[in-house]
């Protein structure tokens, strides 16, 4: 991975019930960096050493996901929700001396991004989310065309085991399925990272916790945006919004959670930081910079 992390030291810190696999590097303001499904922190290679040139940026893999640990899921669908991701990405911000901290999420990282800075607006000084909308939105949209499109959200909910096994069986198979899919250039995404991803999705672990994440995305995720919904609540700090062409105008649904919102789509598929790098930190260097 030194090829991908030129200066990007590898450590592990014990946070709550999991301990957290990261890397680290730069100097400046605090960044956080959360990736999505099914990748790892691997996605930021080719952001992360420009933003490390004027942020101090930390990039994490998310709970049971990559080379951070696993916990066995609970039946509440608490553990892997993301009100808890958020708590221990915070966690581990604060074991690093950072209480205050820029913050960018892409896919799952995104939804644990705007938990965070909504359970803990103190904490988020600017937040940039990556070809997401709010998770009770998406459900909300389920339609014909929606569930062929985003067919993986109810099949990785699903109980009893049933997708883990699956997936274990042809796992490189489902991964690359998926990153085909969803990518609008798919030879775009490394070779070297792609490894890493195939590498750590066929761990039974892995697995196991990414569709616990999922299943609370159909339960207690859903829970707690309804209930904010129904109070509200906003986003307080500026938000940026980036994402693929093919998705649309999502300006719209956000302006209903952040009152400082602005964005715009790229033109690229889902994997924006890695299909389009230059156009992503062209964006979010001026925004995250920004008093």
């Amino acid at each position: 991975m030194t090829e991908l992390f030129p200066g990007l030291d590898s450590q592990r810190l014990q946070i709550d019930d999991f301990e957290i696999h990261f890397r680290s590097a730069g100097k400046g303001r605090p960044l956080l960096l959360l990736h999505g499904y099914p990748e790892t922190h691997v996605c930021w290679h080719r952001v992360a050493p420009r933003l490390a040139e004027s942020f101090s940026v930390v990039l994490p893999d998310l709970p049971g996901y990559g080379d951070s640990s696993f916990v066995e899921p609970d039946e509440a669908n608490r553990r892997y929700s993301k009100r808890n991701m958020a708590a221990v990405m915070a966690g581990l911000m604060r074991a690093l001396g950072h209480e205050r901290f820029g913050l960018v999420g892409h896919d799952r990282g995104a939804r644990v991004a705007y938990r965070l800075a909504l359970d803990r607006p103190h904490c988020v000084e600017r937040l940039a989310l990556l070809d997401i909308i709010p998770t009770i939105e998406e459900w909300d949209r389920f339609d014909r065309k929606e569930a062929l499109a985003t067919f993986h959200w109810p099949f990785l909910a699903q109980s009893g085991g049933l997708p883990e096994r699956l997936i274990l069986a042809e796992s490189d198979l489902f991964l690359r399925y998926l990153m085909h899919r969803w990518a609008g250039d798919p030879t775009r995404i490394d070779s070297d990272a792609l490894a890493e991803y195939l590498r750590c999705f066929r761990l039974d672990s892995v697995i196991r916790a990414s569709c616990a994440d999922y299943r609370a995305g159909a339960t207690t995720d859903l829970e707690d945006d309804a209930a904010d919904r129904a109070a509200g609540k906003h986003i307080a700090c500026p938000l940026l919004l980036l994402w693929g062409a093919a998705r649309g105008d999502i300006l719209p649904v956000w302006r209903r959670w952040a009152e400082d919102v602005r964005g715009e789509a790229i033109d690229c598929g889902h994997f924006l930081q890695e299909e389009a790098p230059d156009e992503v930190l062209a964006r979010l260097l001026p925004f995250l910079q920004a008093s």
